[in-house]
């Protein structure tokens, strides 16, 4: 497969030049490795899952570091967290010699955590997601981005079942000592039929048979390796009693679809997820799109217990709100933009943009305004809410 550029780059070089060391975090197979071998092609490069290398950095890391030539990329770094001390030992013998070490990791909190402890004020973080519609017309509501998907079309069912076996033999045992895997199957399938949904933990605890804890538990999992997205209500509060859940998604709508059952484009058509999928799909791509350009996540939902709704709250910069409702619809209609603009009608203290997000691609379907106060947005031009060009 020819590379497909990603839209970090630009952040990740610039980075390079001004810290010591760069941590590239995200889901197992998103695409990190191949990223920073492209962008760094001269940089050592040594995985550190192999269990004779791990020995060798547990047994004498000083010795493993001498014979490292830098700038070098240690991939899967979280399997050996105590490496982080000594490689900041180096970095502080000779503070000024910037993009020496690159780094990835799969499970984010952990990393994260070697990182605060070890790596404060020296190291550029970053996360990579799978690739998203605005940087390959490839990725898709089914099939989802990561990029072997897209490189092997047609595998797609035994690329994911493959996925779920080794995320669940490596990430998943990795942080925690879960035994019954074949809960642990059924609760993830479980957690894809609640996409969209505000979270409830008794409600999936439930037919699992598990306490109430053991999901917190799971659900962190999944959030600590890059698998869900977990949307917090806006805390903003506009003269309503709120509701204070979390809303869950996927980060891949590939992945959801196959925990579902869903294989094709017609059943994905036909099936009571299209919607929920569709809106995961689309918070998804909202978050990539500000990682990709540098932002932090930021994103939010709106309920209150009178039943307005939003779907998405999306800070623009100060005092400025996006508020998005994603609709699986190829027929963007005024009324889908009602509840957007009941709710901006009782915001005083921010200026806001109300879109509708729909399944159509910009080439088939321009921007369109559905009344003077909401645009309808193609699902592959979301990034141009965040670059003004809306």
């Amino acid at each position: 497969m020819k590379y497909i550029e990603r839209h970090i780059e630009q952040s990740i070089v610039k980075a390079s030049r001004h810290f010591p060391a760069l941590i590239l975090t995200g889901p197992r197979r998103a695409g990190k490795t191949t990223l920073l071998r492209h962008l760094f092609p001269k940089a050592a490069y040594v995985l550190m899952e192999d269990p004779d290398i791990i020995a060798r950095v547990r047994s004498d890391p000083n010795a493993f570091l001498d014979e490292l030539k830098t700038p070098a990329i240690l991939d899967e770094i979280q399997n050996v967290p105590e490496l982080f001390r000594y490689i900041r030992t180096r970095i502080d013998r000779m503070p000024n010699k910037d993009g020496e070490w690159l780094l990835t990791g799969s499970q984010e909190a952990p990393l994260m955590k070697g990182v605060t402890e070890s790596m404060a004020g020296r190291a550029a973080v970053f996360q990579l997601l799978p690739f998203s519609l605005d940087e390959t017309s490839k990725a898709g509501l089914l099939h989802g981005g990561f990029p072997e998907i897209l490189e092997k079309p047609g595998v797609e069912m035994i690329w994911f079942r493959s996925y779920i076996q080794t995320y669940l033999e490596r990430d998943v045992r990795a942080i925690s000592t879960i035994r019954d895997l074949a809960t642990f199957r059924r609760f993830l399938s479980l957690v894809a039929s609640r996409c969209g949904q505000i979270l409830n933990k008794t409600e999936l605890a439930a037919p699992l048979g598990v306490s109430v804890p053991t999901i917190t538990q799971w659900l962190s999992i999944l959030e600590v390796t890059g698998q869900i997205i977990l949307v917090p209500p806006f805390f903003e509060n506009f003269g309503k009693r709120l509701v204070k859940s979390p809303k869950l998604y996927f980060v891949d709508s590939g992945l959801a679809c196959h925990l579902l059952g869903i294989d094709s484009e017609k059943a994905l058509g036909a099936s009571v997820f299209l919607g929920p999928v569709f809106e995961g799909f689309a918070a998804s791509e909202i978050v990539k799109a500000q990682l990709n350009t540098g932002k932090s996540r930021a994103l939010y939902y709106f309920r209150d217990k009178q039943g307005l709704e939003v779907d998405f709250i999306v800070p623009l910069g100060e005092k400025k709100l996006a508020l998005i409702e994603a609709k699986a619809t190829k027929t963007p209609t005024p009324e889908m933009g009602r509840s957007l603009l009941k709710l901006a009608g009782n915001i005083v203290r921010y200026k806001t943009q109300a879109y509708v997000l729909h399944r159509t691609r910009a080439n088939d379907h321009p921007f369109t305004a559905l009344c003077p106060d909401v645009q309808a947005i193609p699902v592959d031009r979301i990034r141009s809410i965040f670059e003004g060009k809306t």
